[in-house]
């Protein structure tokens, strides 16, 4: 039996302390810790008695010393960071200092630069190897099971992969004319950025939203979709063998892009403070706090998100192209747990990757991104907790 603590109260912490709670017999108890307790309080209140033992706790994850004070007083064997990405390098160094095995979500960026780089972490990997524990990089779904859809393509299919397309589509509608789908200043930040591809060993950057693509989704229908950059790339460029090229596509309706450009153009995307009445606020967080909360989309969202990877390689010398997807109904979603299809495929593999570091198959030394661990047992498990990946070898490629 294993405790772990959960450190964030969202939409996505939401969905992984109800799939921890679903899988008691290998989470025995949670604690759910949040600067806002209250938050935590009524996911507990929710689930008390349908699982695992659940406690709550009020943190700080800027402070360390707290963040400390509370992993030596729950002792879990797992912390998952499910709090915001700024705060990744405060819970590792919690979790360096008590020796507690951690995993996250997304990858660390500064608060105040749009820089989506794994560096930070995996200058980390010495110090975890020294002490003995294991950090685990990106366990949602992109960066996440894309990660693990790809090494799983690697060690059945091919032996060199030259091309991945990672497609990300949701075709979902929430009724509004402009919100979000999970935390509104990461997400604009992500989208508003200029956009980047791996070719040739090197990174070509785009301007934001300029290369745009149609693809015909199972299940969702045709959609418009659009390159970015998604800090996979970065990792898995690094440890996918016989890469030539890695992009990453998003779709986005028409009225999203609308009003974001407008959005762009009056300043409220900008994360460059201002002086307003005397006080100094950031536009993008006053726009955080003026758009829908992403918990609240739930119950009014319909329709299906398509997530999976086109490979392109060799296998005996031979030509292989194999497509690999998950298909999420959003609600679905609700009715199990609560939240949309957004949140659930994020803190389903949350739940996923802190089982195997509990059980020891994926547990050791270092810090690793998902691809660089064994895939079956995660590729099972999507299976059996909600996320079930379908298969085609014989896919429609992108241009």
């Amino acid at each position: 039996m294993s405790k772990a603590l959960i450190i964030g109260a969202g939409g996505v912490a939401s969905v992984t302390v109800h799939k921890c709670v679903q899988n008691y017999k290998v989470f025995d108890e949670i604690c759910i810790a949040s600067r806002t307790k209250s938050k935590c309080d009524a996911l507990k209140e929710k689930l008390d008695g349908k699982g695992c033992k659940i406690s709550t706790a009020q943190v700080d994850a800027d402070n360390v010393d707290e963040l400390i004070a509370l992993i030596n007083d729950f002792q879990p064997d797992i912390v998952i960071n499910l709090a915001l990405p700024y705060q990744d390098l405060t819970i590792m160094d919690a979790c360096l200092a008590t020796k507690t095995h951690y995993l996250d979500t997304a990858n660390y960026e500064p608060e105040d630069t749009a820089k989506f780089e794994y560096k930070w972490q995996w200058d980390y990997k010495k110090r975890f190897e020294e002490a003995g524990i294991t950090a685990i990089l990106g366990s949602g779904f992109d960066p996440g099971v894309t990660g693990v859809f790809s090494a799983y393509a690697q060690k059945h299919y091919f032996d060199e992969i030259n091309y991945i397309d990672i497609l990300d589509c949701n075709g979902g509608d929430h009724g509004y004319p402009f919100a979000t789908n999970f935390n509104p200043e990461i997400n604009i930040r992500e989208v508003s950025a200029n956009g980047r591809y791996w070719e040739n060993g090197e990174w070509v950057e785009t301007k934001p939203m300029e290369i745009k693509r149609v693809y015909d989704f199972d299940q969702v229908g045709e959609k418009d979709m659009y390159l970015l950059y998604h800090e996979e790339l970065e990792s898995l460029a690094q440890n996918i063998k016989g890469i030539k090229r890695i992009r990453f596509f998003m779709t986005f309706g028409q009225s999203y892009l609308t009003h974001l450009k407008c959005l762009e153009n009056v300043g409220m995307t900008s994360i460059e403070p201002i002086m307003y009445e005397g006080k100094e606020i950031i536009p993008l967080q006053f726009l955080k706090a003026v758009l829908p909360d992403p918990a609240s989309l739930g119950p009014r969202t319909v329709g299906k998100t398509n997530i999976g990877c086109i490979f392109q390689g060799k296998k005996d010398g031979k030509d292989v192209t194999y497509y690999v997807y998950n298909v999420c109904d959003h609600q679905e979603c609700y009715a199990e747990v609560g939240s949309q299809a957004i949140s659930y495929t994020t803190g389903v593999p949350a739940m996923i990757g802190a089982m195997l570091v509990l059980n020891g198959q994926w547990q050791k030394p270092g810090v690793f991104n998902v691809e660089e661990l064994n895939p079956d047992p995660f590729m099972e498990a999507l299976n059996e907790w909600g996320l079930p990946w379908q298969e085609d070898f014989n896919p429609v490629l992108v241009d």
